[in-house]
């Protein structure tokens, strides 16, 4: 009877743990593709990422509204500083920066949509087992839509879906990632950027997150 028991609750799925909202790892390297619906936007950038000391370095290039970009930027929350950094003249722009850290996680009030798996189930290692989450974001002013999937192991992210009244939907995939930080100095101004003086801007003129894409 008990291995009766056992066999059905197997079969049944009673051992499946239900998906919950998580957080990805802290220290996280990698890159990243963006583009938006209205096809203003379109860019490339490596990151590294690190929420233990809330630093984001982005070296993006790109093109909005038919004209090309290129920036590097290191973003220092706890100072709510952002660097724009010349390599080729060795100068910085300091600027303020605005709102609030958010780490990469899925929000605790974030509907689950589904398990997929990408690529295939047909044999170990063919494909990535991924779960979808839906919701809404308070950004500026505006509520955001969002959807956005990560692995089921390690809450990796590998998509995600922004709808705003601005440029519609903006999608953003990661890819290459890698745990932990390779290089450390690249979450630190470089020494040029220590005279660098930070310039007054109105605080909704400041830079975010956001606003860099």
């Amino acid at each position: 009877m008990r291995v009766l028991t056992v066999f059905v609750c197997l079969t049944a799925g009673c051992f499946a743990l239900k998906p919950r909202p998580c957080r990805s790892p802290p220290l996280l390297t990698g890159s990243l593709s963006v583009g938006s619906s209205d096809e203003k936007l379109g860019a490339f950038a490596k990151f590294n990422y690190d929420a233990l000391r809330q630093r984001i370095r982005l070296r993006e290039f790109g093109s909005y509204n038919n004209k090309t970009f290129r920036f590097d930027v290191l973003l220092l929350y706890r100072e709510h500083v952002m660097y724009k950094i010349h390599y080729r003249n060795h100068t910085c722009t300091k600027k303020p920066l605005s709102g609030d850290f958010h780490p990469l996680a899925i929000p605790r009030n974030a509907s689950h949509l589904g398990q997929v798996v990408l690529g295939s189930s047909s044999g170990p290692g063919q494909g990535l087992l991924v779960n979808t989450w839906v919701g809404e974001l308070q950004m500026k002013k505006e509520m955001a839509k969002y959807m956005s999937t990560v692995t089921e192991f390690g809450c990796v992210p590998v998509t995600t879906l922004f709808h705003t009244n601005t440029h519609g939907w903006v999608v953003t995939n990661f890819f290459n990632n890698v745990l932990g930080i390779a290089d450390p100095e690249l979450l630190i101004p470089p020494p040029f950027c220590k005279d660098a003086q930070l310039e007054e801007e109105d605080e909704k003129d400041a830079a975010n997150f956001f606003s860099l894409f």
